[in-house]
C-alpha cells in the first residue's frame, strides 16, 4: 500500500510517499481502507519532534474515515463493507496517512450519511477534544457564558457549535476575517483578538475554553467568576496560572483527547440533529501531505483525500 511516510524528523519536506505492507487485523481490530485522513496540529508536532511516535520511520495521522475490508477474531460490531470513522488510539496509535490502517474496533463508529468521508475524517480528534473539554470536563449547562478562544480553528469551530447546542451563551475570540463564519456557527458575540483586549471587555464568565497557550491562561483568569473553569487543550501551558487560579477560586483543567466511541456517537447525534457540521478549510491528495503541512489554512480543518 501507499503511505505518506517519514524517515527523519523535520519540516513538511520529510513527508514522502512510500510503500508499506497492508496490516493484518488482530483480535478486536478492524482493517480499514482509508478514504480520508484528518490533519491536526498534533501531527505536525509529531513530525517535528517524534514526541508521540518516537524516532522515525513512522506514518502520521489519527483521524480516519473509510470502509472496513476485514475484521479480526472476535469482532462482531462491524463487518466488511461498513463505512466508519474514528480516532486511532491517541497518542500511541497513528498511521492514518495511508491507504489502509488497522485499529481497535471500538475506536470507530458508523459514518452518518449526512457526512462524506472528508467531513467525517475532520471530526474525530478535534470534535472529541471539544466534547471532552466542554461536556465531560466543564459540564457546560444552558445559560452559562462561555468564551471560546481560537474559535475559527479546527477545535474551536466545533466547540462553538457544541457549546451552543448545549444551550450556552457563546463568546468567540477570533480574527475579524472569520467573524461572519463563526457567527454563522452560532456564536452570540464575536471579539476580534487583534484589536480588542477580551479581559477589559468581559467578566463573570462560567467557562473559558482555551486553545492558544502563551499568556492566555493567565489572562483568562481575569474574566472568570469564582467557581468558574478554565479548560485547556494545552495542559503544559497551565503551570503559570495554577497558583493564581487557586487564590481566585477558579478550577483549571488540561485535557488530552482520548479515543472514545461514546463521545463519537454523541457527535454523530449532534450532526444528525443539524447542530454540528465540520468546516473543511482545504483538502489535499495523499501525495501532497507535505503541502498540507506547509500551508496555513482557515477556518476549520485540513483533510487528506486518500482513496
Amino acid at each position: 500500500m501507499r503511505a505518506a511516510v517519514q524517515d527523519e524528523l523535520g519540516g513538511p519536506e520529510v513527508l514522502h510517499i512510500g510503500e508499506r505492507e497492508v496490516p493484518t487485523p488482530s483480535i478486536g481490530e478492524v482493517l480499514i481502507r482509508v478514504h480520508a485522513a484528518g490533519v491536526n496540529p498534533a501531527d505536525m508536532m509529531n513530525r517535528r519532534t517524534g514526541i508521540f511516535s518516537g524516532q522515525p520511520p513512522f506514518v502520521l495521522g489519527w483521524d480516519v474515515s473509510g470502509e472496513i475490508v476485514a475484521v479480526g477474531p472476535g469482532v462482531t460490531l462491524f463487518a466488511p463493507g461498513d463505512e466508519v470513522f474514528g480516532l486511532l488510539p491517541f497518542p500511541r496509535g497513528g498511521g492514518a496517512y495511508a491507504e489502509y490502517v488497522v485499529g481497535p474496533t471500538r475506536a470507530f463508529v458508523r459514518k452518518p450519511e449526512l457526512l462524506d468521508h472528508v467531513q467525517a475524517a475532520s471530526l474525530p480528534l478535534a470534535g472529541l477534544t471539544a466534547w471532552q473539554m466542554l461536556v465531560e470536563t466543564a459540564a457546560v449547562e444552558p445559560g452559562q457564558r462561555v468564551l471560546i478562544t481560537g474559535a475559527a480553528g479546527g477545535v474551536g469551530h466545533l466547540a462553538v457549535q457544541i457549546a451552543k447546542a448545549r444551550g450556552a451563551h457563546v463568546i468567540a475570540l477570533t480574527s475579524s476575517r472569520y467573524a461572519d463564519h463563526v457567527r454563522a456557527l452560532g456564536a452570540d458575540e464575536i471579539i476580534d483578538h487583534a484589536t480588542t483586549d477580551f479581559v477589559a471587555l468581559l467578566g463573570d464568565l462560567d467557562i473559558v475554553f482555551e486553545v492558544l497557550g502563551e499568556d492566555y491562561p493567565v489572562r483568562a483568569l481575569g474574566v472568570l467568576r469564582r467557581g468558574g473553569m478554565l479548560v485547556s487543550t494545552l495542559p503544559q501551558s497551565l503551570a503559570s496560572a495554577a497558583q493564581l487560579a487557586t487564590e481566585l477560586g477558579i478550577r483549571v483543567k488540561g485535557v488530552f483527547v482520548e479515543s472514545d466511541r461514546l463521545g463519537l456517537n454523541a457527535l454523530v447525534d449532534l450532526v444528525q440533529q443539524g447542530s454540528l457540521l465540520p468546516t473543511i478549510a482545504a483538502t489535499y491528495p495523499l501525495e501532497s501531505a507535505a503541502s498540507a503541512h506547509a500551508t496555513k489554512h482557515g477556518p476549520g480543518k485540513v483533510v487528506l483525500r486518500v482513496s
